[in-house]
Parts: structure tokens; sequence; C-alpha cells
């Protein structure tokens, strides 16, 4: 039963106008998730082929430490309290009740609480930095200089990083996704081509995280400049609200307690991997999950897109909300179910292919325990989504913090028994439990029935699912080794399976707007570079 929204939580908005359904239309909608698709797939093709060129020519030390340094730059947002997510909610709150005359308070007082606070999270890292190289983490003493350098060049750019996350979240409010990927796209290239470029003149960790840093510095001023394009009301100068900072720090507090658990649940087991193994250990795991967890940019694309769209539409249109809810997991099934079953079926072939031989014998059982604990964990996104959108932010963190101390035993146990393969293992039973609770707590809160997306079509779906597994496991036999074999039948079958997801498991409207999605790409794109020239 839905609870009203005076009863659901403090942090749930007043049920505001809604005069701006554009911002939530179906075409909008799935046009602004094929530019964050096409966004972060790009950086992914990169990835690929340079991940072995970094692992042969910085050593799995060195590399180990990068993929640490990776984690920082790209996802470190520990100290915002929450104000990005904030922002983008009640930004878009704002924009579909036609009040944007508030929009650039908002802006401005959680752009300068998000740097008062990044700065303590500097402070933090900085004095930490020492503890974590030379005693929590095995870094061998040949390159516990350097990366130290490199923790402290980290530390430096927290506030940077974090602060951009506020910028990009105010742009997805206003549903400018061509924009953002224009910028996410080079600099997501840039990742991994960053240390490529720096490796002909140094391999020292200390100088390529800092050309890693600068690249995010460069991007923070493009962030900038397209907010105050988006916004012209910004240009007018620093505004504080006082008024805003209630409902920025009701949202962000439990937005916050999320933001620190949820990447401690999920850094976790490398961190406990370097402490409790060899530190090129660490590489051996986080390469396959790097890989794998790239499937995370079709639930995370999809996300950026609805975040905004709940908030708008707000917990009083209950039909609506079920409608999109109903038709993400769909996406997500159908999108997502082929890539998993190839990776868990064939990770031997393709780990050895890509990587060599070495990690083929250490990481293929750890890159199929991964790739089923990422197929499941794709679907907690849409709950998690909604559970914020609509202003409940508590019940997501307060099941990461649930999470927290049986996951950290069952991690422990499992890498002191198993290695990096238990490790695996330990993430994709905690996933699959969370999303099960996520489910159940989305259903609880607002009626967004779980049973419901089990309807007919989502049963043809998982019938053909299986039916593809059986086909694939039963003819590889006659395959006996041979790769290009082995390929083609995956094809075939995987085919089969797209096929009957298209024709039985999606209706005519989510075709209809899959098809308007993919069209108007090349014509958006000539139209955001006029946009931009035209100022």
């Amino acid at each position: 039963m839905a609870t009203n929204a005076e009863d659901v939580s403090p942090f749930v908005a007043e049920d505001l106008p809604r005069n701006n359904p554009s911002l939530t239309s179906g075409r909008v909608l799935a046009r602004n998730t094929v530019w964050n698709l096409v966004g972060t797939i790009a950086p992914l093709l990169v990835a690929v082929p340079a991940v072995p060129l970094l692992i042969r020519a910085m050593g799995t030390d060195r590399f180990g430490v990068l993929t640490l340094a990776w984690v920082v730059i790209g996802y470190f947002s520990l100290f915002d309290l929450g104000f990005g997510r904030a922002l983008t909610k009640l930004v878009a709150q704002k924009l579909g009740a036609n009040q944007s005359g508030e929009i650039p308070g908002l802006f401005w007082t959680s752009l300068l609480l998000m740097t008062l606070f990044s700065g303590i999270g500097t402070l933090l890292m900085v004095f930490l930095s020492p503890l974590m190289v030379h005693s929590l983490l095995h870094v061998p003493v040949t390159i516990q200089t350097e990366t130290l350098q490199a923790f402290y060049v980290l530390a430096v750019s927290l506030p940077v990083v974090i602060t951009t996350a506020a910028l990009r979240g105010f742009l997805e409010a206003h549903q400018r996704f061509g924009l953002l990927n224009a910028v996410r796209v080079p600099m997501g290239v840039f990742t991994f081509v960053g240390p490529l470029l720096v490796l002909p003149f140094s391999t020292s960790l200390s100088v390529i995280v800092s050309v890693l840093a600068a690249g995010r510095f460069l991007a923070w001023a493009v962030h900038v400049l397209l907010c105050l394009k988006v916004e012209p009301k910004l240009r007018k100068g620093v505004v504080w609200q006082g008024a805003a900072v209630k409902p920025l720090l009701l949202f962000g507090g439990w937005v916050t307690i999320g933001n620190i658990v949820n990447p401690v649940l999920l850094f976790l087991d490398r961190f406990l991997i370097g402490v409790m193994l060899p530190i090129a250990m660490v590489g051996f795991y986080t390469a396959p999950f790097e890989a794998v967890t790239k499937l995370w940019v079709i639930p995370t694309s999809l996300a950026a897109t609805v975040f905004p769209a709940c908030s708008a539409i707000g917990i009083g249109r209950t039909p609506e909300l079920e409608r999109l809810y109903g038709r993400s997991v769909r996406y997500l099934f159908c999108a997502v179910a082929p890539v998993s079953v190839a990776l868990i079926l064939f990770a031997r072939p393709i780990t050895g292919v890509w990587l060599g031989q070495e990690f083929a014998e250490k990481s293929s059982v750890t890159l199929q325990f991964l790739a089923a604990g990422v197929f499941i964990n794709c679907f907690a996104h849409v709950p998690y989504c909604f559970l914020q959108g609509l202003g409940r932010p508590d019940l997501p963190a307060k099941l990461f913090l649930a999470e927290l101390v049986p996951y950290g035993l069952l991690l422990w146990w499992m890498i002191t028994r198993y290695g990096i393969a238990g490790a695996a293992a330990a993430w994709s039973i905690r996933v699959t439990i969370e999303v099960a609770l996520l489910l159940w707590l989305g259903q609880r809160t607002f009626s967004l029935s779980a049973r419901n997306l089990l309807d007919r079509r989502m049963w043809i779906g998982l019938v053909a699912l299986g039916g593809s597994v059986v086909g694939i496991y039963t003819t590889d036999l006659l395959a006996r080794g041979n790769l290009f074999l082995k390929a083609v039948i995956c094809v075939f079958w995987l085919g089969g399976f797209t096929l009957v997801a298209w024709k039985r498991v999606l209706d005519d409207a989510d075709r209809s707007t899959v098809l308007s999605a993919l069209r108007p790409l090349k014509n958006s794109i000539g139209k955001s570079v006029e946009w931009v020239e035209a100022d």
C-alpha cells in the first residue's frame, strides 16, 4: 500500500504542479539514455586495448596502484554531503513546476557547500596516505615513494572531482545529456590514454596520476562554462540562498551516508585483497572487475535519465511511475542478459585472448562470478533510483549500513579460503540479496510492485534466456576447443534470444521508443555543436 507524501519522509517535496511534460516524455528519456550509453561506451572501446598495454609497461604492482587511483579520480564523492544528488532532484522539481527563478540560489549554495566539505576530504586523505602506503597496502618498498606522492596528488584533486559531480547533476536536471557526453567522452578516453602518453617518458606513478588530475581540472572548467550557458541567470553572480540549505541537508544527509557506505561496499574487496594477499593480486582481480562492471553503463545511463524524471513527476502519479518502473526493468533485462551469458560461459577464452594466459589462469573463475553478480546488480539501479527520486534516500542508505558488517565478515572468510575467486563470489552473494531488498522497499513504500514486473512478457524472456544458455552449452560441446566456432555458436543462440526479446518481451510502445531514440542522434550532434557556438 502506498504511503501519503506527508508520511513518507521529510525529504519528499511538496506536491507541486507539473507543467513541463517535455522533461519526462518517452522520446526525451530514450534519447538521453542513448546519449549516456554513447558517452560511457566510447571510453570503454579505448580501455579494452589500453589495459593490457598498461599492465605490460608498468608491471602488475604499479598497475595495481593505478587502479586505486582510478577509483579516486573517477568515483570519489564521499565529502559532498549528498548535495550533488540533492541539487539534481531539487532543480528537476523546479523545472517540472516552471519555478526556474529559484534555481540560481540552489546552484551556488550547493556548490559553495560542496567546496567547503571537499576541502575536509583533502585534509583527511593527506593525513591517511602515509598509513595506507606504508602499512595497510602491500606496496613494494621500491615504489612506495612514488605511490605516496601519487596519493597526495589525488588528495589535492578531490575538490575538483567532487564539485564536478554537482555541475554534472545540474546539467542532468536540465536534460542536457548531449552536452554532458561531449565532455565525458574525451575525459573517459583520457583516463586510459593519458597514462599511455606518459609511459614513453616516465613510469612514475606520481607523474601519471598528476596528468590524470590535470585532465580533471580541465573538465571541471568546461562544466562550469556549460552550466553558465544553460542557465544565463547564473552569470549575475554568486548567490547564497540560506533557505536552500535545509532541503539540501535534509535530502543530502542520507545520500551522504549512502555515498560513504556504498563505495566501501563496492571497493572493500580490492582493499582487503591488497591487505591479505600480494598487491599484484589486486590487478588480477581488478582487471576482470573493471571489464565486467562496464555493463553498468546500461543501468547507470538509464538511471541518470530516470532520476530527474522521477523527481519531476512526484509521488502523486503512481500509474505513470509504474509504467516507467516496469519499462526500465524490461529494457535492462533485454540489453544486459546476452552479454552476461557470453561472459559467464566463455570467461576463460575471453580473459586469455584479452590479458594473456597468466590472467586466464588466475582470473577466469573470478570473471564468471563477477559477471553473474553484475547481471543481477543491474536491476538494483531501478528501485534505488526511484527511492531517491521520490524522496526516500534514507531507505537505501540504511540498507547499505545493514550490509556492511556481514559483507565484510563474509568477504574476509571467502578471501582467506578461496582467494580472489572467493572475493568475487562474496560480492555476488551480497548484491543478489541487495536487489531483492531494494525491490521489496520500492513495493512497500510506493506500491512499485515487483510482482507486476514478472508479467507474461518477462516470463517469455526468461524462458528464452534459459533456452539460449542450454543451447550454447550443449552445442558448444561440438566445438571441441575451436574458438571461432564457439563464438559463432554463441552469436547464433544469443541472436535468437535478442529476436525473441524484441518481438515478444518489448511491446509496440517499447519498440517505438527505442527506435525514436536512435533516429535523432545525428541531428542532435549537429544541434548541440551549433547551440554551443551560438553564444
